[in-house]
C-alpha cells in the first residue's frame, strides 16, 4: 500500500471517480468527466492523498486550505472532503491511513482547525471530531410577508447575478468571517466557482454605502419555488430589507424556502407567520458538520473569561499533554500544567472531541461527562464555563 499526493490532472482518473461512486448518481455517464475536468481549476490549491494499491486508487481524501473563525480569531482551518474508497477496499482502514497522513500535513502547514462533513459522526468522533450545529431550513409563502411591504426600512436592496455581484458577495462574507463564530470561507481559487457557475441571483441590502446583508436564490418555476441559500443579515433591518423583497414574488412562487443559523428563530420574525422550520439530519446523505481542534495553538490569546484549569489531554495524535489554561488577562493563556502557577488548579481530563466541543462553544462541561469525552469534576467545569463560555457556531460554507 502506497499513500501519495496527486497532481492536478490525476484527479480526473485517481480521485474523482472514487466520490462520483460514492457521493453521486451511479454509474457515471460519460459527460461526468468532462463536468469533472471544468470543475478542476476549483481544486488548484487542495491537496489530495489516494491509497494506490497494485498502480489504482483505492481511497482517497482531499483537504481544502479554507479559514474559520474561532470565538473571534480567523485561522487556518483544513476542511476535509471526498473522502471515498472503493468498494472491495472498505473496511481495511484506508481511510484511517489516510487522516492520518492528511491531517499531518495539514498541521504541520499551519492548519489549527479543521471540519468535515462526515458519512457517520461516530466515525470522525474517534479521530476528534465533534458536532456542529446544523442549519436550519425554514420555509413559507410570501403571503405571509406582507406586513414587511409597508415597514420604512433604512438603505436599499441591490439585485443582480451572482456574476456581476461576486466581487459585492466575496466582500461581505470576509465580513461575516471577521465578525462571526464558527463561519467558514473557501480560498479564493474555489470560491469564484460561484461567479463562474453564475445559476443565482444575489440580494444584497446596502446602508450608508455599506452592504449590511446578502442572500443568494434561484427560483425553481413560475408558481414554485424561491430557493434561497443561506441568509446573512448583520442586523434586523437587514434582514427585513431581504424578506421584504422576497414578499414581492407573492403572485410568482407558492414558497420561499431559505437555509439559516441555528440561532436564527423565524417563528419571531412577523405575527402571523406560518413557517415550517427543519434541521434533517440523517445518514447517508444529510449530516451535520463535525470541527476539531488540530494544535493547541489555535486557543492562544482566544478572548475569554477570567477561568483557570488544568486540562489532561489523552487519547490523541496531535493533542496530548498536560496543560494550564488561564484566561486571567482576558485572554487565554497555554502553559505548561507542571508550571509552579498550577498548584491547587483545578483539573479536568479530555479527549481531542471533549476539548474541542468546549472551544467551539457546542458542548457545557457537564455534557461532555455524558458523552463519554471526558472527566470533568465540578471544580474544573466552573472554570472550563467560564473560559469557554456556550456559543453556537455557524460553519456556512458546504464542502
Amino acid at each position: 500500500m502506497l499513500i501519495r499526493r496527486l497532481a492536478a490532472e490525476e484527479r480526473l482518473t485517481h480521485s474523482f471517480p472514487l466520490q462520483a461512486y460514492a457521493f453521486e448518481a451511479s454509474p457515471m455517464g460519460p459527460s461526468r468527466l468532462d463536468e469533472y475536468r471544468e470543475y478542476l481549476p476549483y481544486n488548484a490549491g487542495n491537496r489530495t492523498l489516494v491509497v494506490e494499491e497494485e498502480g489504482g486508487a483505492t481511497a482517497a481524501a482531499t483537504a481544502i486550505p479554507m479559514r474559520q473563525n474561532l470565538r473571534g480569531a480567523v485561522l487556518p482551518m483544513a476542511g476535509v472532503a471526498g473522502v471515498a474508497t472503493h468498494p472491495l477496499a472498505r473496511r481495511r482502514g484506508h481511510v484511517r491511513n489516510l487522516l492520518h497522513q492528511l491531517l499531518d500535513e495539514m498541521r504541520d502547514e499551519g492548519h489549527p482547525l479543521t471540519a468535515l462533513y462526515p458519512f457517520r459522526a461516530s466515525f470522525y468522533e474517534r479521530f476528534g471530531y465533534v458536532g456542529l450545529p446544523s442549519r436550519r431550513t425554514a420555509s413559507f409563502s410570501p403571503a405571509d410577508l406582507a406586513p414587511l411591504l409597508r415597514a420604512e426600512l433604512p438603505g436599499e436592496v441591490v439585485w443582480e447575478r451572482i456574476g456581476a455581484g461576486y466581487p459585492r458577495w466575496r466582500a461581505y462574507t470576509e465580513r461575516c468571517l471577521r465578525e462571526r463564530h464558527g463561519f467558514a470561507v473557501f480560498p479564493d481559487f474555489r470560491a469564484v466557482g460561484q461567479r463562474d457557475r453564475d445559476d443565482r441571483w444575489l440580494l444584497t441590502a446596502v446602508c450608508d454605502g455599506e452592504t449590511v446583508g446578502a442572500v443568494t436564490y434561484r427560483i425553481d418555476d413560475h408558481g414554485g419555488t424561491l430557493h434561497a441559500d443561506d441568509l446573512l443579515a448583520t442586523d434586523p433591518y437587514a434582514r427585513a430589507s431581504l424578506l421584504q423583497f422576497f414578499a414581492r414574488h407573492v403572485d410568482q412562487v407558492e414558497r420561499v424556502s431559505v437555509r439559516l443559523p441555528a440561532d436564527e428563530l423565524p417563528e419571531l420574525w412577523l405575527t402571523d407567520l406560518a413557517a415550517h422550520v427543519e434541521a434533517r439530519v440523517s445518514r447517508p446523505g444529510s449530516s451535520a458538520p463535525m470541527a476539531r481542534l488540530l494544535s493547541l495553538d489555535a486557543l492562544t490569546d482566544l478572548p475569554t473569561g477570567a477561568g483557570r484549569v488544568r486540562v489532561e489531554l489523552v487519547g490523541d495524535r496531535w493533542l496530548a499533554g498536560s496543560h494550564l489554561l488561564d484566561g486571567a488577562t482576558g485572554k487565554l493563556e497555554l502553559l505548561p500544567g507542571d508550571s509552579a502557577t498550577a498548584g491547587g488548579v483545578p483539573t479536568a481530563t479530555l479527549t481531542a472531541a471533549g476539548l474541542s466541543a468546549l472551544a467551539y462553544g457546542v458542548l457545557d462541561p457537564a455534557e461532555v461527562v455524558i458523552r463519554g469525552l471526558g472527566e470533568v469534576p465540578a471544580d474544573a467545569a466552573v472554570e472550563l464555563r467560564r473560559i469557554f463560555p456556550r456559543e453556537l457556531p455557524y460553519l456556512f460554507a458546504d464542502f
